[in-house]
């Protein structure tokens, strides 16, 4: 997943996770990421997962953005970039990963130990005591 920190703008400090992509950022209420700041327009840009190139930014035809500083119609983000539009500035990020609870796999192991421990046992015993 990717989130995006707000640096600077009326939201500086907000954390926003993406969970689904196409992610539309700008000012309109059907973007995904709201921006409220002077310059952002309704549809400013665009953030896809292309799995060839990774996160790309595209920009609508006609606004203004930049990536490191630098002007950006296009764009394939990496880890801490930062996307600066109007008066918004935000850092790309790769959010924190969290693992999978391993209780029934750890529950599953136990019991073929206990299992396999259990025919040794009758395997001895019968060993020892058969006619």
């Amino acid at each position: 997943m990717v989130q995006l920190r707000v640096l600077s703008g009326k939201q500086a400090g907000a954390v926003w996770v993406a969970r689904r992509f196409p992610v539309r950022i700008g000012r309109a209420g059907g973007a995904h990421l709201r921006l409220e700041d002077p310059g952002v327009w309704d549809r400013h840009l665009v953030l896809e997962f292309r799995p060839e190139e990774g996160v790309v930014l595209t920009t609508e035809p006609g606004a203004l953005a930049s990536v490191n500083h630098q002007p950006a119609a296009r764009a394939v983000l990496r880890n801490g970039d930062t996307i600066e539009l109007g008066g918004a500035c935000l850092q790309f990020w790769l959010s924190d990963t969290t693992q999978r609870g391993l209780a029934f796999r750890e529950w599953l192991t136990w019991a073929g130990i206990a299992a396999v421990s259990l025919g040794q046992v009758g395997l001895i015993y019968w060993l020892i005591y058969a006619p």
